[in-house]
């Protein structure tokens, strides 16, 4: 005999609102780990005794180096190791939007880099971050950076729908919120003399979906050391960055 329909949506719904809640701890034990990791991270900084060129890294968590087992495995932290003699300041914050980050740059007054490095975007992708407001921050970045230094270098986070962090539907989402980011991100740069650094790549060609374990953080959000060592590459492939850096220490 066949179950009544009622009997069977019953079932049905019984077994999404199990789904449901366990999603929901997964994500509500991901956010308590984001948090303890954002709490144990400090910004890495260098000041060598005579420093050939000076670097100020401006952003998010991931400027930061949320994530890193240390501040000497953040990206900055490895861009030190190649470059023992570059004088770093570290303005990033954690959990920055855009806007916030131009107001980093804007609290520097008259000081002026070598090179910048600007890292963010993340946070305007998850917390809805309206487009026209997005667009302001961006280019109010771009022009405040290129005031301030002499090469300036603007890195968005990847692809955010990719993150462990989120699942379906949410997580495609998130993906086209980070094209649109990379857009507008990219046409700014070109705009304003920055270069660019592409990170976003859809789910079959990015690296910290075919490897997730490896490259996330136990939070599912953030690089682990892993993960910041193929930002580093990234940056190195696409910007020439330690080449640009050693050409301005010169």
């Amino acid at each position: 005999m066949k179950p009544r329909r009622p009997a069977v949506l019953l079932a049905l719904s019984v077994i999404a609102a199990l789904a449901v809640l366990g999603e929901s701890g997964r994500v509500a034990w991901r956010i308590s780990q984001s948090a303890e990791l954002a709490r144990q991270s400090e910004p890495f900084q260098a000041s060598p005794t005579q420093p050939v060129a000076t670097l100020l890294v401006a952003g998010d968590s991931t400027g930061v180096g949320t994530g890193a087992s240390s501040p000497a495995q953040s990206l900055a932290g490895l861009i030190a190791i190649d470059h023992p003699l570059l004088q770093i300041v570290n303005r990033a914050k954690d959990g920055a939007k855009f806007a916030d980050i131009a107001r980093q740059l804007e609290a520097l007054g008259d000081q002026r880099f070598d090179a910048i490095l600007v890292l963010g975007g993340g946070n305007d992708v998850i917390r809805f971050t309206g487009h026209k407001a997005l667009s302001q921050a961006v280019v109010r970045t771009a022009q405040l950076a290129s005031t301030h230094g002499k090469l300036v270098v603007i890195m968005p986070s990847g692809n955010v729908g990719n993150a462990p962090f989120f699942f379906p539907p949410l997580s495609w989402l998130m993906a086209q919120r980070s094209r649109q980011l990379h857009r507008l991100v990219r046409e700014t740069a070109a705009d304003n003399g920055a270069l660019y650094v592409n990170l976003y790549k859809e789910k079959a060609e990015d690296p910290f979906a075919q490897r997730p374990v490896e490259l996330n953080a136990s939070d599912g959000l953030h690089p682990s050391d892993a993960g910041y060592r193929v930002w580093y590459s990234e940056l190195n492939a696409q910007a020439d960055f330690s080449n640009r850096l050693a050409a301005r220490g010169r």
